[in-house]
C-alpha cells in the first residue's frame, strides 16, 4: 500500500476505509488515510533516553522516523513479534512515523455510523480506543493514534502557549460549534478558545450530534442568530467532519454558516475532500493559533 490516493474517490459520504492489524492477536483498527505504506521490518537504530515506547529510528527514503513499538503502547506483555510483523508508516498531524505490528490482515471499507463509542466502564480515562467495530468474526478497536503520539512528545499536541502569544483580545459572546470526539482534545480546546476569548463554546461528540442541534436551532428562527460558526474535526464515529459540512452546506437554513475543518487529517493529498464538501477553511492539528486566527477572519 503505496498510495491512498483514489480510495474514497467521493467526499462526504460518511464513509471511511480501515487497515486491519493484530498486536498480541487482538486486533485493531487505523484510518487508510493516515496510512502511506505497509513495509517489512529494517534495521533499527536505537536512540539513548528515548521514550520508553520508541524502539529506536529507521531510514526510509531518505528520511528518518521514530519506530513505535505497539505492544508497550497497548500495555502487552513483553513478547517476540510474530514472523508476519510488519511496520505500518503513517503520516498526519504534520509527521510521520513508523508503527510497528504483529501483522497487517486486511482492509474494511465501513460507515462512521457503524462505529461505537468506548463506554467509560471499561475503556478508563487512559484509553488509546475511540471506536468500537463489531463484525462477525469479532471487535475490532480503532486507535486514537493523535493521543498515543501526544503521549511519547507532549510538544506534538495542542500548545496553548501559542494563542498567548496573540496578545490581549476581546471577549466575545458569539456562538461557536465545536465538534470533537476526544475528551482530551475537547478539554485543550475549550481551555485554548477561552484563553483565545471566545466563551460561548458548545461541544458534541460526533457530527450526528452537532448537526441535529443545528437543525433544531434552525427551527427557532434565524440561525445566525443562535450559532456564528462550525469547528469540526473529520475523524468521528457516528457522522465524520465531511459528511457533517456537506450537510451543512447542503441544507439551505444552515448553509451560510462557516465551517472550519480541524483535523490531523489535512494534507496536501486529502485537502480536496474538505474543499469538495464546501468548508470554508481547514487547519492542521495542532496549528492553534492558526485556528483561533480564521475564527477572528469570519466570527467578527
Amino acid at each position: 500500500m503505496e498510495s491512498n490516493k483514489g480510495i474514497l474517490l467521493e467526499s462526504g459520504t460518511n464513509e471511511l476505509e480501515i487497515v486491519e492489524f493484530e498486536v498480541a492477536s487482538n486486533k485493531f483498527g487505523i484510518n487508510v488515510i493516515k496510512v502511506k505504506e505497509i513495509i517489512q521490518p529494517i534495521e533499527v537504530t536505537f536512540i539513548p533516553h528515548a521514550h520508553p515506547h520508541v524502539e529506536g529510528i529507521v531510514q526510509l527514503r531518505g528520511e528518518v522516523l521514530p519506530v513505535v513499538d505497539m505492544q508497550k503502547v497497548l500495555g502487552v506483555p513483553t513478547q517476540n513479534y510474530s514472523e508476519q510483523q510488519k511496520y505500518i508508516v503513517a503520516e498526519f498531524n504534520k509527521q510521520k512515523v513508523v508503527f510497528h505490528v504483529d501483522n497487517v490482515t486486511k482492509i474494511h471499507r465501513i460507515s462512521w455510523d457503524q462505529i461505537e463509542k468506548p463506554s467509560d466502564m471499561y475503556q478508563g480515562g487512559g484509553s488509546q480506543v475511540i471506536g468500537v467495530i463489531k463484525r462477525e468474526d469479532g471487535m475490532l478497536l480503532l486507535l486514537d493514534f493523535e493521543r498515543i503520539m501526544v503521549d511519547i512528545n507532549p510538544e506534538s499536541g495542542i500548545q496553548i502557549e501559542s494563542v498567548k502569544k496573540l496578545g490581549e483580545r476581546e471577549r466575545s459572546d458569539k456562538k461557536i460549534i465545536v465538534a470533537e470526539d476526544s475528551p482530551l482534545l475537547r478539554k485543550l480546546l475549550n481551555d485554548t478558545l477561552v484563553e483565545a476569548g471566545y466563551t460561548n463554546i458548545e461541544f458534541f461528540e460526533n457530527g450526528k450530534d452537532a448537526y441535529e442541534f443545528l437543525e433544531f436551532s434552525a427551527t427557532r428562527g434565524d440561525i445566525a442568530d443562535y450559532v456564528q460558526l462550525i469547528v469540526t474535526d473529520i475523524e468521528m464515529p457516528q457522522m465524520d467532519g465531511h459528511h457533517l459540512t456537506k450537510k451543512i452546506k447542503s441544507s439551505a437554513q444552515l448553509q451560510k454558516l462557516p465551517v472550519i475543518i480541524f483535523s490531523s487529517l489535512i494534507t496536501d493529498d486529502l485537502r480536496h475532500k474538505g474543499l469538495e464538501v464546501g468548508a470554508e477553511e481547514q487547519i492542521s492539528k495542532p496549528e492553534i493559533a492558526e485556528l483561533i486566527l480564521k475564527i477572528d477572519q469570519y466570527i467578527l
